[in-house]
């Protein structure tokens, strides 16, 4: 019965993220629900280990994330 349930239950949202050196070059990369801390951590939009080491392309990088509101407003007359 968990089993079942568990296909229904939200799962977290994993989001991609590249540490950089000084230079701008890819070290790591991590995925995991928040961003990590520390300096040097930025979002990516996917993981590619040919990135390791080289500079990350400008689309590799994602756009500043708009806070979305948990409820919506209730439309007025």
């Amino acid at each position: 019965m968990r089993h079942l349930i568990s296909l229904f239950a939200p799962r977290p949202l994993h989001r991609s993220f590249a540490l950089l050196d000084r230079e701008g070059l890819c070290q790591a990369f991590k995925q995991c629900s928040l961003q990590p801390m520390g300096d040097g951590w930025v979002e990516i939009e996917e993981i590619h280990l040919d990135w390791l080491h080289h500079p990350l392309p400008p689309s590799a990088r994602v756009s500043q994330r708009q806070p979305r509101a948990r409820v919506q407003p209730l439309l007025t007359t």
